[in-house]
């Protein structure tokens, strides 16, 4: 990687780790971009060169995670939806698992869920808004997104494998349930 790219990243994440260091001290309204900039030990200018406020830092910072997960999931199969890439989705949770739970303890859990929203309706493809199918996508996204913050919570405690296992089962049963052609794989056990 070009030495200059390096130094930006090395600036991205000073920025976003002095972000969330100081919105463990005081609300995010009372973060100046100063003090964020003096906190990171950047300059101004390389705020700006990457972010448009502190805001878009949190954004970005999702974004990129949800880039990384993209590149790391399996698309040969006919379906997203598979087992393995649902092991996926709870470990990348659990690398993030301070992040995530920083963003849900300081109220912006809102936005990483809107974010797998728009991430999921990329998958799914086109659907009517009015299809069954769109609101099984979103509890889906809703059901995999809370159970991803419980389980982050109680320390994840059960390996990625276990608690994929237990959420395929669930999910699986009730789409089966509501005749959904949303597909999920069956949990096998």
């Amino acid at each position: 990687m070009d030495k200059r790219k390096e130094a930006n990243m090395r600036v991205k994440d000073n920025i976003t780790k002095s972000l969330f260091d100081l919105m463990h001290k005081k609300s995010f309204s009372n973060i100046s971009i100063t003090e964020l900039i003096q906190t990171a030990g950047v300059a101004r200018v390389s705020f700006y060169r990457n972010y448009d406020s502190k805001e878009d830092v949190l954004v970005k910072l999702i974004d990129d995670v949800l880039e990384e997960y993209r590149s790391e999931i399996d698309w040969s199969g006919p379906d997203y939806y598979t087992e393995q890439n649902i092991c996926r989705s709870f470990a990348c949770f659990k690398k993030y698992g301070e992040f995530v739970l920083d963003l849900c303890e300081f109220g912006y859990g809102s936005i990483l869920l809107e974010k797998l929203n728009r991430f999921h309706e990329e998958i799914a493809g086109n659907m009517p808004n009015s299809s069954m199918d769109k609101y099984y996508l979103y509890m889906f996204i809703g059901a995999l997104f809370n159970t991803s913050i419980v389980w982050l919570q109680n320390g994840a405690k059960e390996d990625e494998s276990e608690i994929t296992a237990t959420f395929c089962t669930i999910c699986g049963i009730f789409m089966k349930k509501k005749n959904c052609s949303f597909p999920i794989e069956e949990h096998t056990v």
